[in-house]
């Protein structure tokens, strides 16, 4: 429960202390006046500055900003050079700030049955006052520093500005209407209050006449009444009321009113919210007491000593439900944090927390003892306290997973008003709350939309509740630290006190007791109204701390309390988990004595569709946490607790972080049926905690750092998880999953998908049905059951398509507020005094036309796609649920809170998500267009693609997707031509008129237009070719099909494949006469390989060869010929050898320098005449099995039978052979005349690359052959049978052996 958030070492101690509301900032002071602002969640120091001497760095920076503005050197000592002197207090001032102290003080009024109107309505939030920025203000004895935390600015204003009085403390003031001017008031040394405006930086008002000794606190508060009050306490004991409305022009104001509260002076006051009652101020002085006193009649309540012969110096306001009836912290200059009872109670004071046992042991000498110097409790999240100490600052956490002890009851059907129940001060009561207003933003009435053509969802007010308490008359046994829960039918309410530990179950009719006894845990079932508790025996009792108590007593206490741990651990070892039922009569029956067979002690129970059994495994404690153990258990029974294990077991000392993961999330958490009892899967990490769909369709486990979402049908399957960390609890509402954290709401939409398993599982239950159909038949009608009539059948081509889990968070509420753009470097004497206001309010004006636009018919639209963050309320909260079309949250002062949910952008995804696809559509109206793609795309992965093809605007590319989806392919197929401009395409009349003859240009121009298109869109038009293939929609697919034809007709406009697929298509649709079509065209633009293969599946073997032949493809065109027995076969031989011995004839000659043609002439051989000059012999390559084309010429000089060497990876065009890689014909001589041969290899792929390589000799240098013939011809679809190479004779010339060297 108790633990350290973390740890900041200084070598100084620490004596102001202060953090930020929404920001996880701390600023501190220490005794030398170094002033430092951390960040305490990533541990980094944002600021440090020397407040009380001379900060050099801020001088020599302030300087240089008059430099650059062109100022001249100042005639004074600029206010940086002043010494600061002592800090006296530190404080962040920004519209947060503004907000929630407003907030606060408001709240607290309210809670007072005498409360007026105005203070109990809903808290419209303040007009932004500081434009942005972030004030760290430091209150110094000569100079107050305001340092903006966003730009590095500061201003110093000295004291001589503030009457030249030291100033001591300071606070600020304002009201909650708009264009309010920030004012600090600062209590100086003489007893006067002065205040600043922070606008102009001048001095506007004096409190006067009320202290005769310097002030040391002042602080604001409102009275019921709605009054806002200022309340100063100084050095003479004296508590004084001043009207801090600043609303009068009055410079001089005189007190209200006048107590004498302390002797010796008052140290400090806050202010206390108390449920059901008037707020109260704590005030403590130097007399060593601390006073309670009555806002209405500011009489004392109560005082007391809270730590004999220490005077307090901090104390703090506390409402934690972990620790119901601790209500005042506060701290002396001892180790302890300092808790409180309520006055109702005993008022005994007892130690909360050891800080000493929190804080690594290596960080303290051994003979130096901690010390306290100040405290802060975090004004929104109550289980954060920071102190500051002798060896640095100790952010620790109480149990931030505790919530409050209230549960919600299901509400009767038809009924606006719902109800929770809760407990307080050993009595169960009942909390009534509804919407105050008849016209709900949310249920789609014409009243959702205010006067201004707004939505009040849209803007940051929270909607009004109405709220009553009643009391039932049934009081509960204790009253410590309980858990509330509700059974799955609403009719029963389990209460659980672990500290106890004890349980009651009640009956909600008439809150009649129907079962109870000893137990720390208890989890119910969500299908049946039963539960598993965890049996405890009774530990020994604790002896209780004295009030006042001392260290010596602690150390006794804490080692009783270490006598009864062992005890209670060795009870614990032995409880078992055991399952009872409640009946309809309302009795409750043991149905299981004991469920799981394991040895290891259970530490946790959680419920749902499954029961949760967390186990602890053996792991060591660390002696630092043993010692928080301890420290914790000696509480007594009334304050907080006394069971040696009750929920103390999961307190980890403060630095688990370090340990490794698989330490840290050990598998010890198993599920079990509730059926059968029997485990279900394997073991588990323990989730904090669990929460189960009501339909059994989901389940979400808590970790600390994220949720684990998963499916549970048609079997269980993990979905994914969100990265949403310290979750405190959820509540599921269909596929919505809202989820609360110490700072913020948040909203899950998830939905499973469609996986291969749901298809199985949908076909084997349609199996199912058929059979149990057929059974009951044959049962019924016997054999004339098995008597069938063949009838026309329909077939139904439904293709269901897999579709991933989506998981898509948004968040609805945090603490901040909404961001502002600070003003770019903007100094503070520009600051218009005059106009202001006005001008502030015309920037809201702004805004707010900004965010909405009205459409047609006066229907307010939403501009944004979200809607801006509301305020989430203070404190940890329970989560009930979706009512009423809004979000209901209630707190730890049991008062209810609703969160709208009107946003169209969020309106929509949760109508959608609940299954109402049809009113989403509906709603999405009220949707900026812009966004409509967004909401598309949601429904899509909700499964709701027919239903997001009615929202009016999405873009067409996202309507194809969708109509494809939805197999609605009719609407793909003109989203594809309007998105292709292809519409016209294939509408050509027959005759030609003269308008026609004349806008020829154009048409050419756009038939251009719709090729660009359609090859944009090729892949497209092949999948809804496919889709209406699928669906036996042939003319959608003809359709499509025209315009891929037209594409590719174009030169180089489609791919190869998609030429290829392209070709496949029309075949099987028998579009024979635009295949043939195709081919011309593609013969015509000389894509032979394209050409060539749809003529194959075409099937006609001249159209393939004229495709080959026309396009250059000649070895390509031998070979089919060959293969195929083709008559052509010479001709095309014929055709070939010639292009070959063109292309060597044509050969170009390179380009030598006079040295090297010499070399080369000396090798090259020379002719002897000029008759041998006509010899050379002409490129002769044949297929196996045919004549030579010109007769053989036998040579009597040893002729030599060569193969070609050469590249083939031959640039296409390229007409010069690479240098160094001549073409020569190497062979080892024959003893016969033979003529140089070329064997064809087995594949058409040989064959091309060899027509590369002819024969030739080295005067003749090789031929290189265009693209088509380099590369791989794509003929593989075609069967064509190649014989057994046989050697191809070749015309030979009587070349020597010496013209081939």
């Amino acid at each position: 429960m108790l633990r350290l958030r973390t740890f900041r070492p200084t070598n100084d101690k620490i004596v102001k202390i202060q953090l930020h509301p929404t920001h996880p900032w701390l600023v501190t002071a220490d005794a030398s006046d170094h002033v430092s602002v951390w960040n305490w969640e990533h541990r980094q120091v944002i600021y440090e500055l020397k407040a009380g001497g001379i900060d050099e760095r801020r001088l020599v920076g302030a300087k240089l900003e008059k430099l650059a503005e062109g100022e001249s050197e100042p005639k004074g000592k600029p206010t940086e050079a002043m010494r600061g002197g002592s800090v006296k207090q530190v404080d962040f001032y920004d519209d947060d700030v503004r907000f929630w102290q407003l907030w606060r003080n408001r709240s607290a009024a309210a809670e007072a049955p005498s409360a007026v109107n105005h203070v109990t309505s809903a808290f419209s939030s303040p007009a932004p006052a500081t434009k942005g920025r972030h004030f760290l203000v430091i209150c110094c004895e000569n100079k107050a520093i305001f340092l903006d935390l966003v730009t590095m600015r500061g201003r110093d204003v000295p004291k001589q500005e503030l009457d030249n009085k030291s100033l001591l403390c300071m606070e600020f003031l304002s009201r909650s209407a708009g264009g309010d001017t920030p004012l600090v008031a600062f209590g100086g040394s003489d007893g006067v209050i002065r205040v600043l405006s922070m606008i102009t930086w001048k001095l506007v008002r004096r409190y006067t006449g009320g202290h005769k000794g310097s002030i040391s606190c002042l602080m604001t508060f409102m009275a019921s009444s709605g009054e806002a009050l200022l309340i100063s306490g100084a050095s003479d004991g004296l508590l004084i009321l001043w009207s801090a409305d600043h609303g009068q022009d009055s410079q001089e104001l005189v007190p209200k009113l006048t107590i004498k509260a302390h002797d010796g002076g008052v140290v400090a006051v806050e202010l206390s919210r108390v449920i059901g009652g008037a707020p109260q101020l704590i005030t403590i002085g130097a007399d060593k007491t601390l006073a309670i006193w009555d806002t209405i009649s500011f009489k004392e309540l109560r005082r007391i000593k809270p730590v004999p012969k220490l005077a307090c110096h901090s104390v703090a306001s506390w409402c934690h439900p972990r620790a119901p009836n601790l209500d005042i912290l506060t701290c002396v200059k001892d180790s302890h944090i300092w808790a409180i009872e309520h006055p109702t109670y005993s008022a005994l004071t007892r130690p909360l927390c050891e800080l000493s046992s929190l804080v690594p042991p290596q960080v303290l000498a051994p003979n130096k003892k901690l010390r306290v110097y100040c405290m802060v409790a975090h004004p929104l999240q109550p289980h954060l306290v920071a102190t500051g100490t002798n060896i640095g600052v100790i952010v620790s956490e109480f149990d931030a997973r505790s919530l409050p002890a209230v549960a919600a009851l299901p509400t009767p059907v038809g009924s606006r008003e719902h109800s929770a129940v809760y407990v307080v001060e050993r009595e169960l009561k009942l909390l009534n709350f509804q919407l105050s207003s008849t016209a709900n933003p949310s249920l789609g009435s014409n009243g959702s939309l205010s006067e201004t053509g707004r939505f009040r969802g849209d803007s940051l007010e929270p909607l009004h509740v109405k709220q009553i308490k009643k009391h039932i008359s049934t009081p509960v046994p204790h009253d410590s630290y309980s858990v509330l829960s509700i059974s799955s039918s609403g009719k029963y309410l389990a209460i659980v006190w672990p500290d106890i530990p004890y349980f009651s179950i009640y009956k909600v009719s008439d809150w009649s007791i129907v079962d109870s006894g000893s137990a720390r845990l208890l989890a119910w079932d969500t299908c049946r109204d039963r539960f598993a508790l965890l049996e405890s025996s009774l530990p020994h009792r604790i002896p209780i701390i004295p009030k006042g108590g001392s260290s010596r007593k602690a150390k006794e206490a804490a080692a009783a309390a270490a006598q009864a741990a062992a005890a209670a651990a060795s009870a614990a070892s032995t409880a078992n988990v055991q399952l009872r039922i409640l009946l309809d009569d309302g009795t409750s029956n043991v149905y299981m004595r004991s469920i799981g067979g394991r040895s290891d002690p259970v530490i946790g129970l959680l419920g749902g569709a499954l029961l949760g059994v967390a186990y602890r495994t053996s792991r060591r404690i660390s002696p630092v946490a043993a010692t928080a153990i301890s420290t914790v258990q000696s509480m007594p029974l009334s304050g907080f607790g006394s069971s040696g294990l009750s929920s103390f077991t999961t307190i980890e000392d403060g630095f688990s972080s370090h340990r490794s993961p698989a330490e840290e999330t050990p598998q010890n958490f198993q599920l079990y049926s509730w059926e059968t009892f029997e485990p279900v899967g394997g073991l588990l990490p323990h989730p904090e905690w669990t929460a189960w769909d009501q339909t059994v369709e989901y389940c979400a486990f808590g970790y600390q750092q994220y949720i684990v979402i998963s499916s549970l049908r048609p079997q269980y399957r993990y979905l994914g998880d969100v990265a949403i960390p310290f979750a405190t609890g959820a509540v599921w509402h269909r596929r919505q999953l809202f989820v609360a954290t110490p700072t913020t709401i948040e909203c899950v939409f998830v939905d499973a998908g469609v996986a291969p398993i749901d298809i199985a599982t949908r076909k084997k239950k349609e199996e199912m049905k058929l059979k149990e159909a057929h059974a009951r038949a044959v049962a019924e009608h016997g054999e004339l059951a098995l008597i069938t009539v063949d009838g026309p059948q329909t077939v139904t081509n439904e293709r269901t398509a897999l579709r991933p889990p989506m998981l898509q968070v948004v968040r609805l509420a945090s603490f901040l507020h909404p961001p502002s753009v600070p003003p770019f470097l903007t100094l503070p004497k520009q600051y218009k005094v005059d106009g202001d206001d006005s001008a502030l309010q015309k920037e809201m004006e702004e805004r707010k036309t900004n965010e909405v636009a009205v459409g047609g018919g006066g229907v307010s639209v939403a501009m944004t796609r979200f809607p801006a963050e509301q305020r989430r309320p203070v404190g940890p909260l329970i989560v009930v649920g979706v009512r009423d079309g809004v979000l209901w949250l209630i707190d730890r002062y049991m008062c209810a809170h609703a969160l709208s949910l009107s946003h169209p952008g969020i309106r929509c995804r949760c109508l959608a998500a609940y299954g109402d696809a049809v009113s989403a559509v509906k709603w999405a109206s009220r949707l900026a267009r812009e966004h409509h793609d967004d909401l598309a795309q949601f429904m899509l992965g909700m499964g709701y693609a027919t239903e997001a093809l009615h929202l009016p605007g999405i873009s067409k590319r996202l309507e194809f997707d969708l109509a494809m989806q939805s197999n609605d392919l009719k609407r793909a197929l003109q989203c594809l031509l309007t998105m292709s401009n292809s519409r016209d395409i294939g509408q050509d009349t027959t005759g030609l008129n003269l308008n026609d003859i004349l806008s020829l240009t154009t048409k050419k121009e756009n038939i251009l237009d719709a090729v660009q298109g359609i090859v944009k869109f090729a892949k497209e038009f092949l999948d809804l070719v496919d889709a209406a293939d699928a669906t036996a929609q042939a003319d959608i697919a003809r359709e499509a099909l025209k315009r891929l034809a037209l594409a590719g007709s174009m030169k180089g406009a489609l791919q190869g494949h998609e030429l290829r697929g392209l070709a496949l298509r029309l075949a099987n649709h028998g579009e024979l006469t635009q295949l043939s079509v195709l081919v011309n065209n593609l013969i015509s633009v000389g894509l032979g390989r394209e050409a060539a293969f749809a003529a194959a599946v075409l099937g006609d073997n001249t159209l393939m060869e004229k495709a080959w032949q026309d396009t250059g493809m000649l070895a390509e065109a031998v070979l089919h010929a060959h293969a195929h027995g083709r008559p052509t076969l010479k001709t095309l031989v014929q055709a070939w050898n010639k292009m070959l011995q063109k292309e060597i004839e044509h050969a170009p000659s390179t380009k030598t320098d006079a040295a090297a043609a010499f070399l080369a002439s000396l090798e090259e051989t020379k002719l002897t005449s000029l008759a041998e000059a006509g010899k050379k012999p002409p490129i002769e390559i044949l297929p196996p099995g045919i004549a030579s084309l010109s007769a053989l010429i036998s040579v009597q000089k040893k002729p030599v039978p060569a193969i070609l060497q050469g590249s083939q990876q031959q640039q296409p065009q390229q007409q010069q052979q690479q240098p160094g890689k001549p073409l020569l014909l190497e062979a080892p001589p024959t003893a016969t005349a033979t003529a140089t041969t070329i064997a064809p290899s087995d594949s058409s792929e040989a064959t091309a690359a060899e027509a590369n390589n002819p024969s030739s000799s080295t005067t003749n240098p090789g031929p290189i052959l265009p693209e088509h013939a380099t590369k791989e011809p794509d003929i593989q679809e075609i069967p064509i049978p190649v014989p057994v190479p046989v050697p191809v004779p070749v015309d030979a010339s009587p070349l020597t052996t010496d013209s081939l060297s």
